[in-house]
């Protein structure tokens, strides 16, 4: 039996990973058939880069995805793919059909995820503007504290000049 799955590399704590085709029999980061492309769960939203095409004819041939696989697979549109093309296999849709859906729904996500990383950006320029106006007052603060403690009271200055 082959399945399709991710091998893993990169060093501790930031792991990196391959998606593969292997014998259900060979180890995780052993022996494997086929490299498909990389899997970057440590950015926000996670890389995915992967040749499409491959993934999509292993899995017309019978390839088992593992659980985190299908999601990955879910979550560019393969599994769609697939769905709509066995359609088309069945007669029930036309391939023009199958390919606007596929298209639709790729542009949608499309735009959810453009959405996200625009919020992350905005999140992020918020942050920093706000740490850098905390900043400000604190040395606008200190500022202050500093020329209060140079100023020498004005009945301390008379009585000095006077003696």
């Amino acid at each position: 039996m082959v399945k399709m799955r991710l091998a893993r590399r990169g060093r501790k704590k930031l792991a990196l990973f391959d998606i593969i085709v292997a014998d259900v029999n060979a180890p995780r980061d052993g022996r494997f058939i086929e490299k498909l492309g990389t899997y970057n769960p440590n950015s926000n939203p996670a890389t995915i880069e992967f040749d499409e095409d491959k993934a999509f004819d292993w899995l017309m041939k019978g390839v088992q995805p593992t659980d985190t696989m299908k999601r990955i697979l879910s979550y560019k549109g393969i599994l769609l793919r697939k769905h709509l093309q066995v359609g088309v296999n069945k007669g029930a849709i036309s391939q023009e059909q199958a390919n606007a859906k596929l298209a639709a729904w790729k542009a949608d996500k499309e735009a959810q995820i453009q959405s996200k990383k625009d919020t992350l950006a905005k999140d992020k320029a918020n942050n920093a503007k706000a740490k850098l106006d905390a900043e400000t007052k604190v040395k606008d603060a200190r500022v202050i504290a500093i020329q209060k403690k140079g100023q020498v009271p004005a009945e301390s200055a008379d009585n000095s000049a006077e003696g």
